[in-house]
């Protein structure tokens, strides 16, 4: 039996997938969300959940040098290593990570930039030193709106609309920053396999960002997919065939391998590129309820130089990821449909993640309709807690 160390913010899915397909499982990641230890045959992870005490803030308590830190001791037994969003694969022996090795290209996102738009359609991007110069920037084109952008991270984090914050905020922060044309469109994410050589596009999907009702408090912050992305344009022209052929492209431009992500954006019968990720990407869950496949046996096999024969989509798939809309403790979630489980009576502070609840039918309306219910219900077991 091959073992699998699997690293990263959350690696639950990816950890569940592998155990499906008989592998033992080591794990290293933020969460320790209780249906990992499901998964994981032998885990480590940041954050300790204990009941009545707060699980505090991701951005706070996040830390990758910690995770790679938890992780060393399940370098040596692992034979092949996965690294997710959170974790860097420069940081484990080459020889062992399954996937993408150099990533830097990728990650900084000012370097795909600079890689990619003279290939692509990109946002106009700048890489700027303080908010005196993205003002300066921003004034010379009155007719766009901007975005602040830090040149690492993911998930939509730290996004802010330029107008909306105050120049001392942004020279007091830390890391580097983007200037980025804001595009405002239709939100779209396309799951691209290859073997290097080969490269397929195996599903689209639309992305749920920022949005209010599922407790999100970042304005760009990832709240979850629906797949297959539905084309609600003129039949002449189909957008998420034009999508697919794009993200293709990108992936070959980059030398990518496995499983990875092209998030982009239709606007006006112009399609963006917006990121990359060079990972399993947060459509996992949606991608295997869709087609009726194992993502971490497709990511595997393009690794190893095969294509899996992937169908079209059987189903539509809704991943919402519920966030707290106030300090509340978490009650017991233990029905189906709800994943990334918290262990119960702690305590999630405003807006952090609560669980993810995934829904897949034959009928669009009925995913959705189903995916809300149990938003619902995990709302229904969140108690307001106020600092004491």
């Amino acid at each position: 039996m091959e073992n699998f160390l699997v690293v990263g913010a959350n690696t639950r899915p990816v950890a569940c997938s592998l155990k499906k397909l008989g592998y033992h499982v080591f794990s290293a990641d933020y969460f320790g969300t209780q249906d990992l230890k499901e998964c994981a045959d032998d885990f480590r992870s940041i954050l300790n959940q204990k009941p009545h005490q707060s699980c505090g803030h991701f951005t706070e308590r996040f830390d990758a040098r910690k995770l790679e830190d938890l992780a060393h001791d399940f370098v040596d037994p692992a034979d092949f290593i996965i690294c997710l969003s959170g974790s860097s694969p420069l940081n484990f022996p080459k020889k062992k990570v399954l996937g993408n090795k150099d990533v830097e290209k990728v990650e900084n996102k000012y370097k795909l930039y600079k890689k990619l738009k003279n290939q692509f359609k990109l946002p106009k991007t700048y890489l700027i030193l303080d908010g005196k110069e993205a003002g300066e920037i921003a004034e010379n084109f009155p007719e766009k709106r901007f975005i602040l952008k830090p040149v690492y991270g993911s998930g939509g984090y730290g996004i802010k609309e330029l107008e909306k914050i105050h120049e001392s905020e942004l020279n007091s922060g830390s890391g580097e920053f983007m200037l980025q044309e804001l595009v405002e469109g239709e939100n779209i994410s396309a799951s691209v396999l290859s073997t290097g050589k080969e490269v397929r596009t195996i599903l689209t999907s639309r992305q749920i960002l920022g949005d209010a009702e599922l407790g999100q408090i970042e304005p760009y912050g990832y709240c979850g997919n629906l797949t297959p992305y539905l084309d609600d344009y003129d039949v002449k022209r189909n957008v998420e065939d034009v999508v697919k052929v794009l993200a293709e492209d990108v992936v070959k431009a980059l030398d990518l391998v496995g499983s990875n992500g092209v998030d982009l954006i239709y606007k006006n019968g112009e399609i963006y590129i917006i990121e990359v990720n060079p990972r399993f990407q947060g459509t996992l869950e949606c991608a295997e309820a869709s087609l009726g496949i194992n993502m971490a046996q497709a990511h595997i096999e393009a690794c190893r130089g095969t294509l899996m024969d992937v169908p079209s989509p059987q189903k539509f798939a809704v991943k919402m990821i519920v966030h707290a809309p106030e300090r509340a403790l978490v009650g017991k979630l233990d029905f189906h449909g709800v994943y990334d489980i918290p262990l119960e009576k702690v305590i999630i502070e405003k807006g952090e993640p609560v669980a993810t609840v995934v829904s897949s039918s034959r009928v669009l309306e009925d995913a959705v309709y189903s995916a809300e219910k149990l938003v619902e219900r995990v709302y229904g077991l969140l108690e307001s807690c106020t600092l004491s």
